[in-house]
């Protein structure tokens, strides 16, 4: 029972049973006192205290009861999932996307801002800082509203925030992103590997809700990896778990040439768009183009089955940008995979496209705060809400 609390340090005591009554809320229901003291464990009067305590700091919020109703109801409380938010930011190679949501995870408002693939460091952090300030104010928030803010990038990253390693951005080595966001938001900036993310965002949003062990593959102009384990986000002892596309020998670090290696677009086509037109050829049945596509899934084939060898997933989830050609990909896939792997998971197209990084940032965030600060098993402080 959340009251019983050794040592006799009531102020303590009140910020454990205050943690304990916004847990009980967050993502349900209004509840009554009664309910709320039964799902809590709190006495009667300890519960009435915490949730005047909580109104007053603008976390709950009592509601009406619904028209006709006969009598004097039950006054029933539920989590304003307002009273704070939380932003997702993709730095992509082409699009910078912000999403600022709600503490339940409901998006309010998104912004996508072009970049070019070839902006240097000065350039696209700009293009993130153009977006972010776009970002807060279609949501009419400020910078102090923002309680948590994840970066997601390309390349390795460390624990403080800073890209360790990126060959996918000129001039990418060595920003320290949690610093620069940082300049622009309240709360943490974290920072994570965008194929994480996106892994993160399909448990939570997309086809892997009830997976627990998944391989996420980002096909795109480049490749990446996300794993989950256990249903938790696999990182590694030194952030590097996944990494496999540094071997030469799995092949993905030459995928992507077969695909930009194709002669039938235009002429004067960037490289980075003949994709689209090899994949649009092989919809249409030219054999030169399927022959393509084949190499292509069978180079990004090698790394995934040296993942699926090695963690025995659930689910594989092609992802990034080629899984919108998923139609005439992921069966070529599928067969390269089947030839190296002693059990064959089921493997399925990304639901979220390219929305997935953005909002396994937005869930990233949501989970840090939970962790450090609705959780009352952290020991963490009394839900005050920042800035005031």
């Amino acid at each position: 029972m959340t009251e019983q609390l050794a040592g006799g340090d009531l102020s303590r005591l009140r910020q454990l049973n205050a943690l304990a009554v916004v847990h009980v809320l967050r993502g349900r229901e209004a509840l009554t006192l009664t309910e709320l003291s039964r799902d809590t464990g709190l006495s009667r009067p300890s519960t009435e205290d915490v949730v005047l305590q909580l109104q007053e700091q603008g976390w709950l919020e009592e509601v009406q009861p619904a028209p006709g109703v006969m009598g004097r109801p039950a006054r029933r409380y539920r989590f304003r999932a307002d009273a704070g938010h939380v932003l997702g930011v993709d730095i992509g190679g082409h699009t910078i996307r912000v999403l600022a949501a709600d503490l339940d995870g409901q998006v309010k408002h998104t912004v996508r801002t072009p970049v070019a693939i070839t902006a240097g460091r000065v350039d696209r952090l700009g293009a993130v800082d153009a977006a972010v300030a776009e970002c807060l104010s279609g949501a009419g928030l400020s910078g102090a509203d923002v309680w948590a803010t994840t970066v997601g990038t390309s390349g390795l990253v460390d624990a403080s925030g800073r890209v360790v390693l990126s060959v996918a951005f000129p001039e990418w080595t060595g920003v320290h992103l949690a610093q620069h966001v940082g300049r622009l938001v309240g709360g943490p900036v974290l920072v994570e590997n965008d194929s994480r993310l996106a892994a993160l965002a399909e448990t939570w949003r997309g086809v892997a809700r009830y997976a627990q062990h998944v391989v996420y593959l980002l096909a795109g102009l480049r490749t990446g990896t996300g794993l989950i384990i256990d249903g938790r986000l696999h990182r590694g002892f030194a952030q590097a778990a996944g990494e496999i596309g540094a071997l030469p020998e799995l092949g993905w670090i030459r995928a992507q040439e077969h695909l930009r290696g194709w002669t039938g677009a235009p002429a004067g086509t960037d490289p980075d768009e003949l994709a689209g037109y090899v994949f649009a050829a092989a919809r249409e049945g030219d054999r030169r183009a399927l022959a393509v596509v084949r190499r292509y899934a069978k180079d990004l084939a090698l790394g995934a089955s040296a993942l699926v060898l090695a963690l025995d997933p659930q689910l594989v989830v092609l992802g990034g940008g080629f899984s919108r050609s998923a139609d005439v990909l992921l069966e070529p896939l599928r067969r390269e995979i089947e030839k190296r792997c002693v059990r064959i998971p089921e493997i399925v197209t990304s639901a979220l496209g390219d929305e997935a990084v953005a909002l396994g940032a937005v869930k990233h965030s949501l989970e840090h705060l939970q962790e450090h600060l609705f959780d009352a098993r952290t020991g963490v402080a009394a839900p005050v809400r920042p800035g005031r």
